[in-house]
């Protein structure tokens, strides 16, 4: 019984990590992560090159730079929405978790993503090492996109195709596992919470992208 408190601590203890550590974390690591990524994969790519030579090169350093600096922004907007809806699901059914806890349930879920950004840049630095720009943009690991040519898929659908993948499920269980860790209820009951409130609202979200896609 001792041994499965001990292995379980780690895990729940994460959450109770400051809401401005973990925000700085995550934004330090997407930072990271997308100078990585396009210092030595986008960059590198023949278009991007071609372009770089033209006037549009300028365009492009100043997208990149607006992408870095809009990388908090991003973040709020996203953690305040979802730790509304995953308060929200909370209230409904009667369990005691603040808004508070609910940005470090997002927060600390968010880090799994990492992971997918990490394989993603070790896949074309190493197995695909002359992609082209659209190669990139379409690849995501352990996505629904694998299953299809991105050629062949209508360019609304991309997005859905990449985000459908087995680390947003890690997402809904990382979630879960939050609202279990400050609701003082089972993992069940976390699951639940999650499964009819943040889910729904995902669907939603990629159904609304494709029908507004233009």
């Amino acid at each position: 019984m001792l041994k499965n408190n001990t292995s379980a601590a780690p895990t729940q203890s994460f959450f109770d990590t400051s809401k401005r550590q973990l925000f700085l974390l995550v934004c330090l690591s997407t930072l990271v992560l997308l100078f990585v990524k396009k210092s030595f994969i986008e960059n590198e790519t023949a278009a991007f090159e071609f372009l770089e030579e033209q006037s549009a090169g300028s365009v492009l350093y100043v997208r990149s730079a607006l992408q870095y600096f809009s990388i908090p922004l991003i973040y709020a907007w996203k953690f305040i929405v979802l730790a509304f809806v995953i308060w929200t699901g909370c209230f409904t059914f009667g369990y005691r978790v603040t808004y508070t806890q609910c940005w470090k349930v997002v927060m600390t879920s968010e880090l799994i993503f990492i992971i997918p950004e990490l394989l993603r840049i070790i896949w074309f630095l190493v197995v695909d090492t002359d992609p082209n720009i659209y190669e990139i943009r379409a690849f995501y690991p352990f996505s629904l996109m694998n299953f299809f040519s991105f050629e062949d898929v209508p360019a609304q659908w991309h997005y859905p195709l990449k985000s459908l993948n087995i680390f947003e499920v890690g997402y809904w269980l990382l979630a879960a596992k939050g609202v279990q860790h400050f609701s003082r209820r089972s993992y069940r009951e976390g699951f639940l919470t999650i499964l009819f409130t943040y889910v729904p609202i995902y669907i939603l979200w990629l159904a609304f992208f494709v029908v507004v896609y233009k």
